[in-house]
């Protein structure tokens, strides 16, 4: 289903907003790994917002998730503070992990044992 215009306008606020806040609270850089927000998406009736974390050499990726999801409320009351005056309601919160970088690194793996097969295929 195609996302309305209101939609992707929340999600934006949304997404900057969670990028300021997780910079603030310094979830940024956790165990020398890195996190961001790669997309959120909202519902038709902008009741609840999915934010999609990308992880880079997070060694617990599930705890991590965890733990954010712990922290749900205090996230939302602090992205409530900074869209106040833009939002009437400020969404639910419910945190995903967004695997699309790890798919690309095992596909670049992939292709380069592909080439190496190749390579020695035709030596």
């Amino acid at each position: 289903m195609q996302e309305s215009k209101r939609q992707k306008q929340v999600a934006k606020l949304i997404l900057e907003e969670m990028n300021l806040i997780f910079q603030k609270e310094g979830l940024t850089i956790i165990d020398g790994g890195m996190i961001s927000i790669s997309k959120v998406m909202v519902t038709p009736d902008l009741l609840e917002a999915r934010v999609y974390l990308s992880l880079f050499q997070v060694k617990e990726p599930e705890a991590l998730i965890n733990n954010i999801v712990a922290k749900t409320s205090e996230l939302r009351n602090q992205l409530g503070r900074g869209l106040r005056h833009q939002l009437r309601r400020i969404p639910e919160l419910k945190f995903f992990n967004d695997e699309t970088l790890d798919q690309v690194f095992k596909m670049e793996e992939l292709l380069k044992s592909i080439r190496k097969e190749d390579n020695q295929d035709e030596a």
